[in-house]
């Protein structure tokens, strides 16, 4: 299982847990898994996140794979230049 690390505004839609684990092949099944699980993410998975897999930061990398170890924060989506 990934071991999803919550940021900053997302953390309450979690029950206030940082740290959750899912069962995902890539960054789209995280997401599905992640709203499915907890309901309050999904508006904000629609908005846009940026998903951090092991220290990269990908913003619609929706087909990125993860390792059964695979360490990823979910963060806002990051706008700016």
């Amino acid at each position: 299982m990934a071991k999803v690390v919550v940021w900053g505004s997302l953390k309450p839609h979690t029950g206030g847990k940082t740290i959750v684990e899912i069962e995902a092949k890539n960054v789209g099944e995280l997401l599905a898994r992640l709203g499915e699980t907890y309901p309050g993410l999904q508006s904000q998975i629609k908005r846009g996140v940026s998903v951090s897999i092991d220290g990269l930061i990908y913003r619609e990398g929706w087909l990125e794979p993860l390792k059964p170890d695979s360490e990823v924060f979910l963060l806002p989506r990051m706008t700016g230049g």
